[in-house]
């Protein structure tokens, strides 16, 4: 038997809104968790030039941070 036989009027069309919320949900959460991976990556990137006092490195990693903007 048929899913949309078993549930109760516009119960179905409920439950597609909802998943399709859900997954734009997800997507978002996936742009942000894809920006934070980026952000510790820059992170990384000035902390091991800055440890060794590397001008040249810092500034590159800041304009390509600035970059992605």
């Amino acid at each position: 038997m048929e899913l949309r036989s078993r549930l109760p009027g516009g119960r179905v069309r409920e439950l597609t809104e909802r998943v399709e919320r859900l997954e734009a949900d997800l997507a978002e959460v996936r742009r942000h968790n894809l920006r934070l991976a980026e952000l510790a990556d820059l992170v990384q990137e000035l902390l091991v030039p800055m440890a060794g006092q590397d001008r040249e490195r810092i500034d590159r990693a800041i304009e390509k941070f600035q970059d992605s903007i």
